[in-house]
């Protein structure tokens, strides 16, 4: 177990049947000093945090569409979910961070440590971030 996973814990995504099949693990962010490690793992993969909103219906429906479509592992791409009503903190840090405005449900792309492509609600397509993959 590196570093990373030590920080982060796993969250699973699918049904006990879908996961057997999946090669993909989300990490939770529930720490702001989780976000140094974010900063510097994106200067070895593509880390995409993911903001939700639990108790929304349009945040919900956009998280559920967009896990669903995910079809690589974890070698390219680190995704991190982030529960915006247990952890709005973290949710100030990374605006105050990264230079973002807060929406929910929003997502991130970080490489290098620098933001290349945030999206909120309609606009959060995994098309977008396949992109920025090498």
């Amino acid at each position: 177990m590196g570093f990373f996973d030590q920080l982060f814990n796993t969250k699973s995504t699918k049904t006990t049947d879908e996961a057997k099949t999946s090669n993909f693990t989300w990490r939770t962010l529930e720490d702001i000093t989780q976000l140094d490690a974010v900063e510097k793992l994106s200067e070895e993969k593509l880390v995409v945090i993911f903001k939700h909103s639990v108790t929304c219906g349009i945040s919900n429906m956009a998280w559920h569409q967009f896990q669903n479509e995910i079809d690589f592992n974890n070698d390219d791409i680190e995704m991190l979910y982030l529960d915006l009503l247990a952890h709005r903190d973290v949710s100030n840090e990374i605006t105050r961070r990264f230079q973002v405005l807060h929406q929910s449900p929003q997502i991130l792309v970080i490489r290098d440590g620098e933001v290349l492509h945030h999206a909120s609600h309609s606009a959060i397509r995994l098309s977008n971030i396949k992109h920025f993959l090498s």
